[in-house]
């Protein structure tokens, strides 16, 4: 499981909690470059996943969501493509 906080595609100066379920570091980037999210680099661990965060994603369908503020427990975590589909 790989968590990233990025930028929101198409909007700049607000970020994402991206959660990536993946074999390994190098799929989980895979899968997102696949989604066209390209320019996506993992250098080190510095926001590693909590344990919510770890429950949320092995929970979901396709072991990849987001949602807008990182921070905000209250806020419920979206599929990938409701992401790209507001890109």
């Amino acid at each position: 499981m790989v968590a990233l906080t990025l930028p929101r595609p198409g909007d700049n100066g607000h970020r994402v909690r991206v959660l990536v379920h993946a074999v390994n570091r190098q799929r989980a980037l895979t899968r997102l470059r696949n989604l066209g999210l390209r320019a996506v680099y993992l250098r080190g661990n510095t926001e590693p996943p909590t344990p919510d965060e770890v429950t949320a994603v092995l929970h979901h369908p396709d072991g990849l969501v987001w949602r807008e503020t990182p921070d905000d427990d209250t806020e419920s975590w979206h599929p990938i493509r409701a992401l790209l589909r507001s890109a």
